[in-house]
């Protein structure tokens, strides 16, 4: 089990963008406390902005917002 061929990065990616909506502070911000690997990731897919810099935070773009809304409710909320 310790292949990294058999890690799911997307999925990965997918939960990171999910806390980051967790994570808001303001309209598109959201602390970028996470692994450097995926926000690289996340930022290749368009989904928050150049996370390299001094800033605590990182934005989201658009889409990125949209799906990190999305993806936490279908991951987090009870029912679901």
């Amino acid at each position: 089990m310790n292949d990294e061929s058999e890690i799911d990065t997307d999925k990965i990616d997918d939960t990171v963008l999910a806390l980051l909506w967790l994570t808001m502070c303001g309209e598109n911000r959201s602390w970028k406390g996470h692994d450097w690997d995926v926000l690289g990731r996340l930022h290749e897919k368009n989904m928050i902005c150049d996370p390299v810099g001094k800033a605590k935070s990182v934005s989201l773009t658009p889409e990125g917002l949209e799906r990190s809304k999305r993806l936490f409710y279908e991951m987090f909320a009870k029912g679901n």
